[in-house]
């Protein structure tokens, strides 16, 4: 009889599920979004500028290819202009050997649509890598064996430690949400010297090039968030999902903007993984 009643109470839950859908906010008018990176390397800076879309658009990308865009030094009267490249589909420097110096502060300025989006962000000196090494080892619990990579290093700084390591494999950059290597000094900076082992394994022959940024903490926690949104899964739990909170200002218009700013330096190291003889 007591199994009877169980059985009955399940049917009756389950008669009374109702699929919920949550309301978002939508995009009014034409809102862009600019994803800019200016470091001390040439070869990473760009302006990237596109039309934001709603949560369940499914329309390509619109690229914003008509504003004005420069980056200024603070403290001079140095402009540096960019011009949109139709290869890219981005803006570049119009003088190719422009790059960022360490201490230095830049200011990102936008004009479109008779509007003004500005932002800033210094240039902070990277750590020191010393070595990057690596070592095959077998399987192990939720990891499968092959070549594990280390990298060992020291960061000096007592503030401003906000970094992202990212892993290019044979020309591939790892892009999932898993591959969004942050890390700051809550927890202390020690295991960097130590060794920091990346958590992918790779075969003989691979080619891996590792990248570790330097971010200001406004760019730092951009991508925090962005991470946090690729990991809502739409649940009962989760949060409904928003943009991050941008570090681009509206200086003049009545625009909204979305995007980040980040001013980073680089630190790149290529590995190329050869099987060692037992």
């Amino acid at each position: 009889m007591k199994r009877f009643w169980i059985l009955i109470l399940a049917f009756a839950a389950f008669s009374c599920q109702e699929e919920v859908f949550l309301p978002l906010a939508t995009i009014d008018g034409d809102v862009p979004v600019i994803e800019a990176v200016w470091t001390d390397n040439t070869f990473y800076n760009e302006v990237r500028i596109s039309l934001a879309e709603n949560y369940f658009d499914t329309l390509d990308t619109q690229l914003i290819s008509d504003a004005e865009v420069f980056i200024s030094v603070e403290g001079s009267s140095r402009k540096i202009p960019f011009g949109f490249n139709v290869y890219s589909n981005s803006y570049l420097p119009l003088n190719a050997g422009e790059k960022a110096e360490i201490g230095e502060t830049y200011r990102l300025t936008v004009l479109w649509n008779d509007n003004e989006f500005t932002s800033s962000g210094t240039l902070l000196a990277p750590p020191t890598v010393d070595s990057v090494t690596y070592e095959y080892q077998e399987d192990r619990l939720f990891r499968e064996e092959g070549y594990y990579i280390k990298v060992y290093g020291k960061i000096p700084f007592e503030e401003d430690n906000y970094y992202r390591i990212k892993v290019i494999e044979n020309d591939t950059l790892k892009n999932d949400r898993d591959d969004y290597l942050l890390f700051d000094d809550t927890f202390g900076l020690k295991f960097f010297e130590e060794g920091l082992e990346l958590n992918y394994s790779f075969n003989a022959g691979d080619k891996v090039r590792l990248e570790l940024y330097r971010m200001n903490e406004s760019a730092f926690d951009y991508i925090s968030q962005l991470v946090n949104l690729l990991f809502n899964d739409g649940g009962l739990f989760s949060p409904p999902p928003q943009n991050p909170d941008s570090n681009i200002s509206v200086v003049k218009g009545d625009s909204d903007v979305l995007g980040f700013f980040n001013v980073t330096s680089v630190l790149s190291r290529t590995i190329k993984i050869e099987e060692k003889e037992e």
